[in-house]
């Protein structure tokens, strides 16, 4: 467990500052019923991913996990996990923080037909096969 700001946080979840990071990031619903809490329902989607389980395991404390496997939808299809990347990309690379090196090898090597173990001459025979083998 960690402590932030006073407040106990649980080793998958996110502290207070990874919180306030992607807070202005997800998406606000305007319609229905009032929904579960994003950071909650965050908590149970980075806790699902973090550990490996099954979505009927995430623990209850994060709410249903159906709620939760269809908030990650509709934050996948609205580009939302994708805003949270290029925000922390352009954040890091502001700071210095991201060595945009990159290598591309584009090496070609060309083999012979032969090389690959084609028979020379064409098709032979197998001795071990029966008749009329070729």
């Amino acid at each position: 467990m960690l402590v932030d700001h006073g407040v106990v946080i649980r080793r998958h979840e996110l502290s207070d500052t990874e919180w306030e990071f992607v807070r202005p990031l997800l998406p606000e619903s305007s319609r229905g019923r009032k929904r579960l809490d994003d950071r909650r329902i965050l908590n149970g989607i980075v806790w699902k991913f973090r550990t490996g389980t099954a979505w009927r395991d995430v623990p209850e404390r994060y709410g249903p996990w159906a709620t939760l496997h269809t908030r990650l939808r509709r934050w996948a299809a609205d580009g939302t996990f994708d805003r949270m990347l290029r925000t922390a990309q352009a954040e890091a690379d502001a700071a210095g923080d991201v060595e945009w090196l990159v290598s591309v090898d584009s090496t070609i090597v060309r083999a012979h037909q032969h090389a690959a173990g084609a028979r020379k001459g064409g098709p032979a025979t197998r001795p071990w096969a029966g008749p009329g083998a070729a």
